[in-house]
């Protein structure tokens, strides 16, 4: 689980180049993982060994000029509320705002880490310039030039100082954590409602185990395991319930904080840009998903209708499609036990461990009737398999020339593991290695 820092701040200062920055430092430690990034606003980075998620809320953002403010007031609200600590940038080439001046007088009433980054110094000249942002009334400043990184590394050292250090969860029996994702009102709390309703079922209530998501123990069918709750957490007054931000910001601490995500989807909205950031949140931090349609009781519906709903799902999230899909009805409760069940099954996939010897046995003659394609006239002998000590599978593959497997080919073995050994419902890492 890691810190959350916030980076917020009027348009067109720096903050997305800044983040970009930030997240490919990492980025480039760290084997790509295939397949596409969709949302470019929130990453993972780390500085003296210290992990934090970046949430870079300029992307957020859409609208004209007097759109903007109202939206950045309630994205910096909002960043103020969830996350550890906060940067906030300006740009030297403008100086002060007004808008900057908006932004200052609702962090100044902060007790959380507020950095003020000073953007775009390049030069001496500019290093005078940046004085008069002591006006914001914030204290000291950062001077930085997000374009090519000078200044960055004083930043993140007091950066990483400042940030609260992350209490591991102590618990004898470490339980599943199962946590239920999805945008505002597709029905999450109705869900969770349907599930415990009967109390007897409910173990214990673990409150502020994360700070702002409400634990259940649940013990059901010979099965225990932790339910993390997003829906029901403290409903903001001043936030727009529609607010994209708003959902990706509360759906990381769950997503981070859990094994497998159950992640809602209005059937009435269908599976829109919004369920999917949330849905790439959770690939991306290769947690197990299931896929829950709900409100399903209310779709008009032919016999087809189930079937070119799970299509349609399935054509956005490629390359990952082997992600289970249960159509319920939280009022009604259709299947909702079904789901549970599903969630299970998806745990237990990723947490499957499999014999070095077994996968070698397998796996090696597959790769020897369909070898990698030959690439620059090189051709590439993979030795030798095994799966890596990760709460997730990952496996790596011994060759001679990692460097010359390219993606489809690293797909094509990802697809035979799934075949094999299913992982349905789990993002896979395949790496290769040199001998």
């Amino acid at each position: 689980m890691s810190n959350i820092v916030a980076i917020v701040g009027r348009p067109n200062v720096g903050k997305s180049t800044f983040f970009n920055r930030l997240i490919q430092r990492r980025e480039a430690i760290v084997d790509a993982v295939s397949g596409v990034t969709r949302d470019r606003h929130y990453g993972k980075s780390d500085w003296n060994g210290k992990e934090f998620s970046l949430i870079d809320t300029g992307g957020y953002v859409k609208g004209s000029d007097d759109i903007f403010e109202a939206e950045i007031d309630k994205q910096v609200e909002l960043a103020i509320d969830e996350a550890d600590a906060i940067i906030f940038m300006v740009n030297v080439e403008d100086g002060v705002t007004g808008m900057d001046e908006d932004v200052a007088r609702l962090l100044r009433k902060v007790t959380k880490p507020v950095f003020l980054v000073v953007n775009k110094v390049d030069n001496g000249k500019r290093a005078e310039d940046a004085v008069e942002f002591y006006s914001l009334g914030l204290g000291e400043y950062y001077t930085i030039a997000s374009i090519n990184g000078s200044g960055t590394g004083d930043l993140l050292d007091a950066l990483v100082d400042a940030l609260p250090e992350v209490e591991e969860q102590e618990e004898e029996e470490v339980l599943p954590r199962f946590a239920v994702v999805g945008r505002p009102n597709a029905g999450k709390s109705s869900f969770i409602n349907a599930l415990i309703g009967e109390d007897r079922y409910i173990v214990t209530d673990i409150a502020g185990t994360t700070r702002d998501a409400i634990d259940t123990k649940y013990n059901r069918f010979g099965f225990e395991f932790n339910l993390v709750d997003t829906a029901g957490i403290r409903k903001k007054s001043k936030v727009k319930e529609d607010l994209e931000f708003y959902s990706v910001m509360r759906s990381v601490r769950a997503i981070e904080h859990s094994d497998v995500c159950l992640l809602v989807v209005d059937a009435n909205r269908g599976f829109d840009g919004q369920v999917q950031n949330i849905f790439w949140l959770a690939e991306r931090n290769r947690k197990g998903i299931v896929i829950l349609v709900n409100k399903w009781d209310l779709v008009e519906k032919d016999h087809k209708s189930t079937n070119e709903f799970e299509k349609h799902i399935r054509k956005q999230i490629e390359p990952f499609t082997d992600v289970p899909i249960v159509f319920i009805s939280a009022l009604t409760k259709q299947r909702i036990f079904k789901a549970i069940e599903t969630a299970v099954e998806v745990y237990k996939n990723r947490s499957k461990r499999i014999k070095t010897s077994e996968l070698n046995e397998t796996l090696l003659p597959i790769i020897d009737n369909y070898p990698p394609p030959a690439y620059k006239g090189k051709f590439v002998k993979i030795k030798y398999i095994m799966q890596l000590p990760t709460p997730q599978p990952q496996f790596a593959f011994f060759c001679n020339l990692p460097q010359y497997v390219r993606d489809p080919y690293k797909r094509y073995l990802e697809n035979k593991l799934r075949e094999i050994y299913d992982f349905t419902g789990v993002p896979v890492s395949v790496y290769m290695r040199k001998k």
